[in-house]
């Protein structure tokens, strides 16, 4: 635990018990700086990237692995940790058996949910380049593009860049991620981050090596588990026990495996108790749908639609009969400032990625087809909770 942490818990001393430290560290979006348990991943995208630290560029790559796995969460990391030695005057890595002193490449992180345009994925690389903040207003496309090939231009060795959650229903196609790329300098290559196996995508046609990742073992997921609350919550809120039964349940999917541990902990916390007991546990599991969407991806949705989402999970269960009933309630409300119409295209369009579900009602009134529900595909108790922290 860092010093902050401690002085933070000193003054909040008089407060008396107090289970929650931090949501924020509890979260499946939250990532450490140090992924717990992912060693050998780590060292097979060192062996890709190796030719950094002689001051080239690697080859494509795509790393794959399913829903859960920690992938993103092990390719930030690494290049974070790679762009803050890069950025050390830009000079290489060397040993004592490494002579001299070539340029390293340079780093960027592109998540495609949120990375729609042109304008938007050149402008995350020339960003994540230039010393000074790249303005997002007052500059078109190509000047972006051309200011990009200008800093590239200068470089020995480019960029690597790590295109986070390509093939997702709501990210760009891999066509389009060629397209973008061809826009670039040839000294740029992509590490490319997705769920499908590589036989699955057309990405392959493009990539030199492939590096798998393996959903979590039981104990690596505790250790996920117990390290996460040693940073969110207060000493002694969950036992290893319990710890086990959610990474049994969670079946190696870390994301669902912390959902868990959030419900159970707000949970717990609103009855104010300062241990997670065993029905926290058993009804954190049950209110995590199974198969769910990432949070992440919620996450990333426009402020609207977040907005309509975030009174969509307050409803009442009457309200959430048909897909009119819900547009209805949510429009009606003063604090959503959209038409019946937009809130109902929003819906089904949330439907399309699957953020939301259409469930046909087994029942039925009058002639016609019966009507269609809307069914949460993420924990409606993490996703209130997030959104409300971060306005």
């Amino acid at each position: 635990m860092d010093i902050d942490a401690r002085i933070k818990r000193r003054q909040r001393r008089e407060e008396g018990p107090r289970l929650v430290e931090d949501y924020e560290a509890l979260s499946p979006v939250t990532h450490l700086d140090e992924p717990s348990h992912r060693g050998p991943v780590l060292e097979r995208l060192l062996d890709h990237l190796d030719p950094v630290f002689d001051g080239r560029l690697p080859p494509n790559a795509y790393v794959h692995g399913p829903f859960g796995s920690g992938k993103t969460a092990i390719v930030t990391a690494l290049l974070d940790h790679l762009d803050q030695l890069s950025s050390q005057a830009r000079s290489v890595i060397y040993t004592s058996t490494r002579a001299g002193s070539p340029t390293t490449p340079g780093f960027a992180y592109v998540d495609l949910r949120e990375t729609k345009s042109e304008f938007a994925f050149y402008h995350h690389v020339l960003d994540a380049l230039a010393d000074d903040p790249v303005p997002e207003h007052g500059v078109g496309t190509e000047e972006i593009r051309r200011r990009l090939h200008d800093r590239l231009g200068t470089s020995r060795a480019g960029v690597v860049v790590g295109v986070d959650h390509v093939g997702t229903p709501d990210s760009i196609d891999v066509d389009r991620l060629v397209d973008l790329f061809s826009g670039l300098p040839s000294n740029a290559s992509w590490l490319a981050i997705g769920r499908a196996a590589p036989e699955e995508t057309a990405l392959s046609e493009y990539t030199a090596t492939t590096i798998a990742v393996e959903r979590y073992q039981r104990q690596m997921l505790v250790d996920v588990l117990m390290t996460r609350v040693s940073k969110g919550l207060t000493q002694q809120a969950l036992t290893h026990d319990l710890a086990r039964q959610i990474a049994e349940w969670a079946d190696g999917n870390a994301h669902d495996a912390l959902a868990a541990l959030f419900v159970a902990t707000d949970r717990a916390n609103r009855a104010d108790r300062g241990r997670l007991t065993e029905a926290d546990v058993a009804a954190a599991m049950e209110a995590v749908p199974r198969p769910s969407v990432s949070l992440g991806r919620v996450l990333c949705l426009p402020e609207n639609k977040q907005l309509v989402l975030r009174k969509l999970v307050d409803l009442d269960p009457a309200d959430r009969d048909s897909v009119t009933a819900t547009t209805k309630a949510i429009s009606a409300d003063p604090a959503v400032d959209l038409s019946a119409g937009t809130v109902k295209r929003y819906l089904y369009e949330m439907a399309e990625i699957g953020v939301v579900e259409r469930v046909q009602s087994s029942t039925q009134a009058g002639k016609g087809r019966p009507p269609s529900r809307v069914e949460l595909r993420f924990p409606p108790t993490v996703f209130r909770r997030l959104y409300d922290l971060r306005r």
